[in-house]
């Protein structure tokens, strides 16, 4: 809905958050995540110190409340979530145990008294949870089937377990996925559907044509005239699909496959892990409940959500996006506890639509009208073969921001780039990104965080810490005010130009000191 140049101009250069105003010093140790209420009043701070902490979002921001978590076993916290009214706080942490333990909880917090009212077990602790609505949230659980084959379970959990668990279910298998080499599902949001048809912004050229009867629209995007005589290259996301064996029944395929290993006809010879790989491939084909076919065709009124998450099929490395519809009668936890009675050929749930990244996927987020998907990820090499799942590829340095339309399930736009991350597969951690309705922000490892627009692609601003930036969060009402949370433990708040102008206009200017003087004198 630009303009002009000259508004443009002025919209890039002075409503950027990049004025630092304010650093919050109260965690003692790495700030992890930050999260708003949808008011814009309050927000909420994870750290490596096992505190949540709620402040309130007033012109100089204050804490109003914080929360030990380790009387309860906890080693750190490093998720927290407002519900859509703002009375409750999802609050994600990690258990105290092992270097290798996966195993964390989610507790709810009322926002009235400050006072716990449940607990849930959520394995791995990286799946975070999420609200599904006002009062229910889900969970994570983990079950080994073999030594790199698993079974994700994902759970919805009512937020007043302790009041109602005597007279309703207070839970409710959702979802139950096989997981092959070494891959477990992790990082969960859910998407609103009924939200895609009316959009805060349009990403793709065409649909903003096909929308703009009535107002002209610039095309301000492109880079070049050469780039945009070029059709776009945007890569088709990988449905998942079983495999067609020309109607062989999976139980027939797995005793074939035994009786080539027992007479010496596998060549070559497979290892351990190919043979248990294959083995539960074959095992889950008839044992899976089809992926729901009419994705894409969802109604513009419809209750349903999308629950998104990260995923893989090659290596233990979070590498996919795997979507699944929650339908309504899903969305609460009345009826049986397992869910809905299930043949023994629906034992799993597929996934709806799967997203192939080709990297390791570091970072989520939403827009504010959930119908863009952003995902911040680090490459592998280009045409790279894994053949150990335990042996993920090497990951670029640079970290890719990629945008992905839900309503199309197709990748809109080209990467976002500036950000850089350092560690390892092995020691790779999650870097959260936030999304407002022109800008898109992320944290990063060199001691940076960073907004780009969402028109053009472009970035426009870098906001120094002292160390490792680990979130951002915009206010959900003023996408000027931004916040960034640093293994430097600290938080710092970042205005726009113009925000701080009229701020220091508001503020009563002290009197000059001559005039002070005489007035004293005159006395």
């Amino acid at each position: 809905a630009a303009v002009s140049w000259y508004d443009e101009f002025q919209r890039l250069y002075d409503t950027i958050p990049c004025v630092e105003v304010q650093a919050l010093k109260e965690h003692n140790d790495q700030v992890l995540h930050l999260s708003f209420s949808h008011s814009g009043c309050l927000f909420a701070s994870c750290s490596k110190d096992c505190t949540v902490k709620i402040w309130s979002n007033e012109l100089d921001i204050s804490l109003q409340h914080s929360s030990n978590m380790r009387p309860y076993n906890w080693s750190y916290t490093q998720f927290s979530q407002f519900n859509s009214d703002d009375s409750l706080l999802l609050v994600s942490g990690v258990f105290v145990g092992p270097h290798n333990s996966s195993s964390g909880e989610i507790a709810v917090i009322s926002m009235e008294n400050f006072t716990l009212l449940s607990r849930v077990r959520n394995k791995p602790y990286d799946v975070f949870g999420c609200w599904l609505n006002e009062t229910n949230l889900i969970s994570g659980n983990l079950h080994r089937i073999g030594r790199i084959t698993s079974c994700s379970v994902l759970w919805l959990n009512n937020a007043f377990q302790g009041i109602e668990s005597e007279n309703v279910n207070v839970v409710k298998r959702l979802f139950k996925i096989q997981n092959l080499n070494a891959s477990t599902i992790r990082t969960v949001m859910v998407a609103d559907c009924s939200r895609y048809d009316s959009p805060d912004l349009l990403l793709d050229y065409e649909e903003q044509l096909a929308a703009s009867s009535t107002c002209p629209v610039f095309d301000l995007g492109s880079d070049s005239e050469e780039e945009e005589a070029k059709p776009k290259q945007t890569p088709e996301p990988a449905v998942q699909e079983l495999p067609d064996d020309g109607g062989v029944r999976a139980e027939d395929g797995l005793q074939q496959l035994f009786d080539d290993i027992m007479e010496g006809r596998v060549r070559p010879a497979m290892t351990e892990t190919e043979l248990e790989t294959k083995v539960a491939e074959l095992f889950v084909r008839n044992r899976t409940k089809p992926p729901e076919l009419n994705l894409l065709s969802t109604d513009s009124n419809s209750k349903t959500k999308y629950l998104i998450f990260t995923t893989g099929c090659l290596t233990y490395s979070p590498h996919q996006i795997g979507i699944k519809r929650i339908l309504p009668h899903q969305m609460t936890t009345a009826g049986p506890v397992l869910g809905e009675e299930r043949r023994s050929d629906e034992f799993f749930d597929s996934l709806d639509h799967v997203i192939d990244i080709h990297g390791h996927i570091i970072g989520m987020g939403l827009s504010p009208d959930h119908r863009y998907l952003y995902v911040n990820s680090r490459a592998w090499p280009r045409d790279c073969i894994i053949s150990n799942p335990m042996q993920p590829p090497p990951i670029a340095e640079e970290i890719d921001l990629h945008v992905f339309d839900l309503k199309t399930m197709k990748e809109v736009k080209r990467a976002l780039r500036a950000h850089r991350a350092y560690t390892p597969n092995e020691e790779c951690f999650f870097i959260f990104l936030d999304v407002s309705r022109d800008f898109v922000a992320s944290g990063a490892e060199d001691r940076h965080g960073y907004i780009w627009d969402r028109h053009y692609n472009i970035c426009l601003a870098k906001l120094q810490h002292d160390n490792v930036v680990n979130s951002v969060a915009f206010s959900p009402v003023e996408q000027e005010l931004l916040l960034t949370a640093s293994d430097d433990t600290t938080i710092k708040v970042w205005r726009s130009p113009r925000a701080v102008r009229i701020q220091q206009a508001r503020k009563p200017r002290p009197r000059k000191l001559l005039f002070s003087w005489l007035m004293n004198q005159k006395s």
